[in-house]
């Protein structure tokens, strides 16, 4: 067993390094910032009191998106389903980003991921938006890295035909 210390310091690490990520990841499923920050500190709660517990995890990174991943689906069963143009109509903007640095296609790329099958568009978001080896988002969906592999290709190319579609 660990001592109390080395464990605390890996954890505050863990913290520095992902917790931005881990707010995206998160934002970028409720659209809400306020409801994304709640999760993200959560996750974060949930994982120390699992590893105070003793219990230790192979990929804290990984582990740390399958608690995100498993709030954001009890978050979704709890909340009212609202479509992208409906929030776009109430005013929908990204707050805290900075304009600037930010393209004007990010709200069609997302409008485009939004059309995806929600297998699919997890995968793809998971690896391309939060930068995660398709490992990582096995050990974070509880599913084969395999099937992460094939979910992220078939993803891409169900983007591409949307794309074609739109462009036709």
């Amino acid at each position: 067993m660990r001592s109390a210390q080395p464990q605390h310091d890996e954890f505050l690490k863990a913290y520095d390094l992902y917790a931005d990520a881990i707010f995206r990841h998160c934002y970028f499923r409720v659209y809400d910032r306020e409801k994304a920050r709640e999760m993200m500190q959560d996750v974060f709660m949930k994982t120390w009191e699992y590893l105070s517990k003793g219990k230790e995890v192979d990929s804290l990174r990984a582990f740390l998106y399958r608690v995100a991943n498993n709030m954001i689906i009890d978050y979704s069963r709890r909340k009212k389903e609202s479509s992208l143009d409906t929030m776009r109509e109430e005013g929908f903007e990204p707050a805290g980003v900075d304009r600037t640095t930010l393209a004007a296609e990010a709200g069609q790329v997302i409008a485009l991921l939004e059309k995806l099958d929600e297998k699919y568009r997890d995968a793809v978001k998971m690896r391309y938006l939060d930068d995660l080896s398709p490992k990582e988002i096995a050990h974070a969906l509880g599913e084969t890295e395999n099937v992460i592999s094939v979910r992220i290709h078939r993803g891409i190319a169900q983007l591409r035909a949307v794309m074609a579609r739109q462009s036709a």
